[in-house]
């Protein structure tokens, strides 16, 4: 008898140990799988954001940055100050690394953050402000 309860104990440890390891690979397994639900989500979002023609025109256009400035002089800096700072609207500084180039196109053809009005440039002029907002 006291040779089996002392083997008693080893089992159970054993055991446990073992389903311990089991439970820890079927963890690992479900954040793998959560993992990759959610980058092939993301991935098919900016698919579907880059299919559209607009957007897909603008970012494959080459871009002037001093036009960028200037389009952004003409049409945004009442709002946004000369060096993007904010005044009436939201400092813009450091932009590009809050919003990727898709929301920052959609945010400015859009209108819909009033009091900000539905700004609609050429593909051209797009690019050309898109490149001078990186830069903030």
């Amino acid at each position: 008898m006291t040779q089996k309860t002392a083997d008693s104990p080893a089992i159970s440890e054993s055991t446990l140990a073992n389903q311990d390891k089991r439970l820890i690979v079927q963890f690992a397994l479900a954040a793998t799988t959560i993992l990759l639900c959610i980058i092939l989500v993301i991935w098919g979002i900016h698919r579907v954001q880059v299919s559209d023609p607009y957007i897909h025109d603008v970012l494959a256009s080459t871009s002037n940055l001093e036009r960028g400035q200037q389009l952004f002089w003409q049409n945004c800096a009442t709002c946004h100050g000369l060096n993007g700072a904010g005044e009436v609207g939201p400092d813009l500084n450091g932009i590009s690394e809050r919003k990727s180039q898709v929301a920052l196109i959609k945010q400015v053809i859009s209108g819909k953050t009033p009091p900000m009005p539905q700004f609609q440039p050429n593909t051209q002029d797009m690019a050309d402000l898109l490149i001078f907002l990186e830069t903030l």
